[in-house]
């Protein structure tokens, strides 16, 4: 069974999505590429006890905010292609308050320099955000590009990590 909450946050609604004691979305509400058909009974506004793992991450991502918090421990399953899959296992790799460009993804995926738009793509479905940093991604040339819940949350998200090396660049 799926479940879904909608809890708040610093940069706005985030909607919580778990199935079987696992998070498995974590969406800015109205972002891009948020999840279509949810019912509307799921999307909880009434303090209704949510699971768990819900709970779980409610906790880990204000204290993220908080800036007490570097890593994340909740369980996370993803769903998608197996592509989508490895890009999303080295997202999580990436240190908190460091970038990587998308050439560099595609590099440590032992994939050519053109496949940067390929990486982008997989980079931008990523199911559960900020759990998997995929905001810590960056163009080329230190810019902030493309990023689901907005370029104007992806700087947030960059500056309260510090931006060490080249996020640094894209923030001022």
């Amino acid at each position: 069974m799926i479940e879904c909450h909608v809890r708040p946050s610093p940069l706005g609604p985030i909607l919580y999505r778990a199935e079987d004691a696992c998070l498995t979305g974590l969406f800015f509400v109205g972002q891009k590429h948020f999840p279509a058909g949810l019912p509307p009974h799921a999307i909880v506004h009434d303090g209704r006890p949510a699971p768990r793992v819900i709970e779980a991450a409610c906790d880990e991502i204000a204290q993220y905010f908080a800036g007490e918090r570097l890593t994340f421990s909740v369980p996370v399953r993803l769903r998608g292609t197996p592509f989508q899959q490895q890009v999303w296992d080295l997202l999580r790799q990436i240190p908190f308050g460091d970038a990587w460009t998308y050439g560099d993804l595609a590099r440590r995926l032992g994939l050519p320099p053109g496949a940067s738009r390929a990486v982008g793509g997989a980079n931008g479905r990523n199911p559960v955000a900020i759990i998997v940093p995929c905001h810590r991604v960056i163009g080329g040339d230190g810019e902030l590009t493309g990023y689901a819940g907005g370029v104007d949350r992806k700087r947030s998200l960059l500056t309260l990590e510090g931006g060490r090396g080249r996020a640094q660049l894209a923030l001022f």
